[in-house]
Formats: C-alpha cells, structure tokens, sequence
C-alpha cells in the first residue's frame, strides 16, 4: 500500500515541475488614458489641503513613560489609532486622524475624562 502511496506522491510531484518548467516568458504592455495620470495629480492636490486634526493627551521628556501612557491609553480607547512622536525636547502621546473638527471635538469630550490636559491641534506636516 505505501508503495502505491510513494508513486503517486512522486507522479504528482513531477507533474507539478513538468509545469513549471514549460513555464512561459512574455512582456506586458499597459495602456491607460491621459485622465487617469490627470486625477492622480487632483487627488495629490486634494491630499495636501485636507486638513487633520489630531489629541495629544501626554507628553514627557521620558521616553518609556510616554510608552507606557500610550499602553494606558489604549486600553482605555481602543478606538483611535495612538501614536508616540519624538516633538524636541519631549516624547507626545498623539491620538486619532480626525477628518473635521467636530470629530475631534467629539473624541475630546470622551477622552477629557481621563485626560483632563489634553488638546485638539493639527500638526504642522502630516506624515501619512
């Protein structure tokens, strides 16, 4: 039985690299319509106005207690993406990628119960 078993195997294993070596060779060509190459620059545009608002809720010229509020926090709000920067001379906990300010404004009210300093702002240059 385990001899039927091993031809098998082995019939199957050089059918798969009898595949692979007829395997073919070709090039391809895309073409696309000028408006395409159009609307990827709008959207550039559009990115680089598009303000963003974001919390911090700490900051610390320690960098492992901002890691550990940045821990807390996230146990506390899973929600919202949270992130430690390194802003000279301290390490800021900043929290979300608010689209509007209202947004913002929104998540502030939830998050001032355990944070009472924290603050709405909109970094100067945003990396995403």
């Amino acid at each position: 039985m385990s001899l039927k078993i091993k031809y098998i195997s082995a019939s199957i294993v050089a059918l798969f690299l009898s595949f692979s070596l007829f395997a073919q060779q070709g090039e391809v060509n895309v073409e696309q319509d000028s408006d395409i190459d159009r609307l990827l620059e709008y959207k550039k545009d559009i990115k680089k106005t598009t303000k963003v608002y974001r919390i911090q809720v700490y900051q610390s010229v320690d960098p492992d207690k901002a890691q550990r509020e940045k821990s807390n926090f996230l146990n506390a709000y899973s929600q919202w993406p949270v992130e430690t920067v390194w802003n000279t001379p301290n390490y800021k906990v900043w929290v979300g990628n608010f689209a509007t300010r209202l947004e913002a404004d929104r998540a502030l009210a939830k998050i001032k119960k355990n944070y009472m300093n924290a603050i709405i702002f909109q970094p100067k240059s945003d990396k995403r």
